[in-house]
């Protein structure tokens, strides 16, 4: 029986674009928007950091959504056809002892199906 390879993820040097205005949008939701600003202000500027995706997880608090949600296959999609994803955006929320996966939660699920140890890079503050 032979199995299907899954091929691991390949990652753009920096996010895209409009990854931050995805960002501050999320956080606008639960941050003052002046604070928003700040935050996203310093997201891009940020050094790239790499962290396993099930340690994202585990930080985050956040539930794994399967492949059967329409973002996370084509993130999945992505991966098999060897297309770069965008590094994840991450906000340390010490105040609440977990981190805020501002951008890029569906591309953390992806990559969790394909390989839980999976090294992401993210900007993180």
């Amino acid at each position: 029986m032979t199995t299907k390879r899954l091929k691991e993820p390949v990652w753009l040097e920096a996010p895209e674009e409009h990854d931050y205005p995805a960002a501050a949008s999320y956080l606008t939701l639960t941050i003052e928007p002046k604070k928003v600003s700040k935050i996203v202000s310093k997201l891009r500027t940020a050094e790239i950091s790499h962290f396993k995706a099930k340690d994202i997880f585990r930080a985050s608090g956040l539930s794994l959504l399967g492949v059967s949600n329409s973002h996370v296959e084509k993130d999945r999609k992505k991966i098999q056809k060897g297309v770069c994803l965008s590094p994840l955006l991450l906000v340390r929320a010490s105040e609440l002892g977990k981190v805020i996966v501002a951008d890029g939660y569906h591309r953390l699920c992806a990559v969790y199906g394909v390989d839980e140890d999976a090294l992401i890079p993210c900007q993180i503050i």
